[in-house]
C-alpha cells in the first residue's frame, strides 16, 4: 500500500531523513520507535505534504501513485490521514462542521456524491460513543477548550468519521492518560481492516499493549535500522535505544 525507498528530506540546511526505505502492506499495522530527533514526525510531515519540508532524494509510493507529487488535500481524497502530535485549534470553526465539509471535500475529489446528513449523523453518533465525546463538545470550535487527551480523542474521531485508507499516527498515545489512552485505542482498532493500514509513530510500548502491531520499525539517523515483531518493542522498553545503529 504504502512503498518509501531510499527517501532523503530536509528542513532547511538539515537534512533529517538520510536515506529511509520502508514497506506497510494494507491489512497492515506497523509500529515505528526510535529516539528523539531520529526523524519520526519529520516522516509523518513529509508523507502528508506540509509545506517546509524538502524531499531531496527517493520515492513514495500510495497504492502505487506517486504520493510526493499530490498536493496535500489530494493525499488526503487519495485515502491518506494524519493524527498530529500536538493537534490545533480552530476557533470559530465546530466540528462537526470542519468533519462534514472535509469529507464531502474528500468525496468530490474522487467523484462520489455527498454524504447525507442522515449517513453523516449516523457515523457521527457511533464513533462519538465509542470514544465518549458528547454532542456538545463536538459543537465547539475545533479542540477548542480541549484537555490533551480529548484533542487525542478528537483525532480518532475525525479517524473514523473520515474512514481513510491509511491512518499515519503521530505520537497519538502523547499526554493520554490511562483511560483515554484505553479509548483511543479502541478507535484505532475499530478502524482496522483487511483493506486499510496504520503506521503508528510511538515512544512508549504502553500504546502496542492495546493495538497490537503486526511489525516494528526501528528509526534513528534518519534511517529504519531494526525490523521485527512485536517482542522488539518490549526490549526497546527494556534496554532502551543503547546500541541501536543509527
Amino acid at each position: 500500500m504504502l512503498e518509501i525507498t531510499n527517501l532523503h528530506a530536509k528542513v532547511g540546511d538539515r537534512e533529517i531523513l538520510k536515506g529511509l526505505t520502508l514497506s506497510v502492506k494494507a491489512g497492515e499495522v506497523a509500529a515505528i520507535m526510535g529516539p528523539n530527533g531520529a526523524g519520526k514526525s519529520t516522516l509523518a510531515h513529509v508523507l502528508a505534504g506540509r509545506e517546509g519540508y524538502e524531499v531531496t532524494a527517493g520515492s513514495a509510493t500510495f497504492e502505487g501513485a506517486d504520493l510526493l507529487a499530490l498536493e496535500p488535500n489530494a493525499r488526503a481524497a487519495a485515502g491518506l490521514f494524519l493524527g498530529f502530535q500536538y493537534p490545533v485549534e480552530i476557533p470559530g470553526v465546530s466540528n462537526l462542521l470542519f468533519l462534514r465539509t472535509a469529507l464531502n471535500a474528500q468525496r468530490k475529489l474522487r467523484g462520489e456524491a455527498e454524504i447525507s446528513g442522515a449517513e453523516f449523523l449516523k457515523r457521527v453518533r457511533e464513533e462519538s460513543a465509542v470514544l465518549g465525546l458528547d454532542m456538545e463538545m463536538l459543537k465547539r470550535g475545533v479542540n477548542v477548550g480541549f484537555s490533551g487527551g480529548e484533542k487525542k480523542r478528537n483525532e480518532a474521531f475525525q479517524l473514523g468519521i473520515l474512514q481513510p485508507k491509511f491512518a499515519l499516527l503521530d505520537e497519538t498515545d502523547s499526554g493520554l492518560d490511562i483511560d483515554a489512552l484505553r479509548i483511543v485505542s479502541e478507535g484505532i482498532n475499530r478502524f482496522r481492516s483487511p483493506e486499510r493500514a496504520v503506521l503508528l509513530i510511538t515512544h512508549y510500548q504502553r500504546l502496542l499493549d492495546h493495538v497490537k502491531p503486526d511489525v516494528v520499525h526501528v528509526l534513528a539517523g534518519g534511517r529504519i535500522v531494526e525490523t521485527g515483531g512485536p517482542d522488539l518493542a518490549l526490549r526497546l522498553e527494556a534496554q532502551g535505544y543503547e546500541g541501536i545503529a543509527a
